[in-house]
């Protein structure tokens, strides 16, 4: 299976294209704010290894976005961890490359909406972003996504509280439109 767009494809995680530029992103400060919650540095030898560990027990799987025109890389996409019972699971999509039109981040998610549903056969995704992360916030908002809830002060940033903004995407080969509708956070869409 290809998944392509206007101006993307995915392709699986390669180790063979994996370079220093690629391995940048991930000691980038500015990447990296949002990115993981243990707040432990992203060094090769741990990437592979948690990209090794998904595959072999089949519940983590890393693709490359790739610009389609130039062939450039330009992020990551991680589904996973995949619960297989229940079918649901996180999708990060990390734009390393800037540069190449606006809404690339939201076009890469929806591809790996696809790639999830299609694949994978995922009933639902699920994630969640720092309340201060709007970039995240919209580009999965736009690629379909809605906000289920808050966790009040999940977060402990610069030694503040900050809530965690629930976010999902719902296949519709198993929910109804009315199930996706009700499933909307109210408070935070009646705020913004």
């Amino acid at each position: 299976m290809k998944f392509s767009s206007e101006r993307l494809h995915l392709i699986e995680f390669d180790e063979e294209l994996l370079n220093n530029e690629i391995l940048s992103w991930f000691q980038n400060p500015d990447l990296m704010k949002y990115y993981t919650n243990s707040k432990v540095p992203i060094t090769k030898e741990v990437l592979l290894n948690a990209i090794t560990a998904g595959r072999t027990d089949h519940n983590n799987f890393t693709y490359f976005i790739v610009h389609s025109e130039s062939n450039d890389i330009i992020g990551t996409l991680k589904l996973g961890p995949i619960n297989k019972h229940h079918k649901t699971s996180d999708l990060v999509a990390l734009i390393g490359e800037t540069g190449y039109g606006k809404g690339i981040g939201t076009e890469a998610i929806k591809l790996g909406i696809r790639l999830a549903f299609e694949k994978y056969d995922i009933r639902k995704l699920l994630g969640g972003m720092y309340a201060s992360n709007i970039g995240s916030i919209k580009a999965y908002t736009r690629a379909g996504w809605i906000v289920e809830g808050v966790l009040h002060g999940h977060y402990l940033n610069n030694n503040k509280n900050e809530d965690r903004i629930l976010v999902g995407c719902f296949n519709p080969k198993y929910f109804t439109d009315i199930e996706i509708k009700n499933a909307k956070y109210k408070k935070w869409y009646d705020e913004n």
